[in-house]
């Protein structure tokens, strides 16, 4: 049985380690808009930040900024200092590895764009089999290090001709 009322993603949240080079990233390069910040977050004197967030109870949130990205979900950008270190970033093999796919009418110009913009490019776009063929992808770098992916499917995937559910995408309305 689903959440009551669950519509879908509201926004996707992740850390970074400087958050106007983030901004500089996802305004510039990927075409966010900032909508707007909150300011520092801070428990000296409880377990607030443990209960709630899962972090050590002295960490200090410096800031938070959240970003509209084309017609998807919104995101969400926290910068921590956080009281017991930091832990190096998952790879997307690790427990918690992560990539965040953005869906682009056209993967080539796509491409042609971040590399304008010097953005790592990890290798070039890959052409899916079986049930996701119609689809290309291709992983990118953030300055930070996280991984992002384009995806670019505008005729459809193979598994959609006999499917009974489709996967959600930006471009249709919600089934």
């Amino acid at each position: 049985m689903a959440i009551p009322g669950l519509r879908g993603i509201d926004h996707v949240g992740f850390t970074v380690p400087d958050l106007d080079e983030a901004e500089s990233f996802l305004v510039d390069v990927l075409g966010a808009v900032h909508v707007y910040t909150l300011g520092a977050k801070r428990s000296d004197d409880d377990d607030w930040m443990t209960v709630q967030l899962g972090v050590h109870p002295r960490t200090v949130i410096r800031e938070i900024r959240f970003y509209r990205l084309g017609h998807g979900s919104n995101i969400e950008l926290f910068q921590y200092d956080s009281a017991d270190g930091q832990a190096p970033q998952p790879r997307n093999s690790d427990i918690g590895g992560h990539h965040l796919a953005l869906y682009v009418d056209d993967m080539d110009a796509a491409v042609g764009h971040l590399r304008a913009h010097g953005v790592e490019v990890m290798g070039e776009p890959v052409a899916s089999a079986g049930a996701s063929a119609g689809q290309r992808w291709l992983y990118f770098r953030s300055p930070w290090g996280m991984q992002f992916e384009l995806v670019s499917f505008p005729d459809g995937k193979a598994y959609e001709q006999e499917a009974s559910v489709r996967l959600w995408h930006p471009a249709r309305p919600a089934e």
